[in-house]
């Protein structure tokens, strides 16, 4: 599932590899193995950082409630979304026609910006 993920992340938010194994890395040391954890278990730089994930299909969250002591109470788990990720991994990076402007250098930018 590591490399399948590394490819989702490489191909979902056009990164390099090396910053896709990294990241891929990092989540697989929060989750420890597991296939599943417990939202109150991590830290609030990994809940953002799932969030993001979230966003882009590659994680998900099931809320589950229960009562305790009277009163309703909720807890949250991450997963993998596996056949998100499994989509995402053979996915095509979609071409934009916007991306032509990435070409540009910076400079070219701000010298034609001093000109007006």
């Amino acid at each position: 599932m590591k490399q399948l993920l590394i490819k989702a992340l490489k191909n979902r938010f056009e990164m390099t590899k090396e910053d896709a194994v990294a990241l891929a890395k990092t989540v697989e040391e929060i989750f420890k193995g597991q296939d599943e954890i417990e939202d109150m278990t991590i830290d609030k730089y990994a809940r953002a950082l799932f969030y993001d994930l979230q966003r882009e299909k590659l994680l998900k969250i099931r809320r589950e409630e229960f009562k305790e002591k009277g009163k309703q109470m909720r807890k949250y788990y991450w997963s993998f979304n596996d056949d998100a990720i499994r989509e995402l991994a053979v996915e095509k990076i979609k071409k934009h026609d916007y991306n032509v402007y990435k070409k540009i250098p910076k400079e070219a930018w701000l010298v034609h910006s001093n000109i007006n």
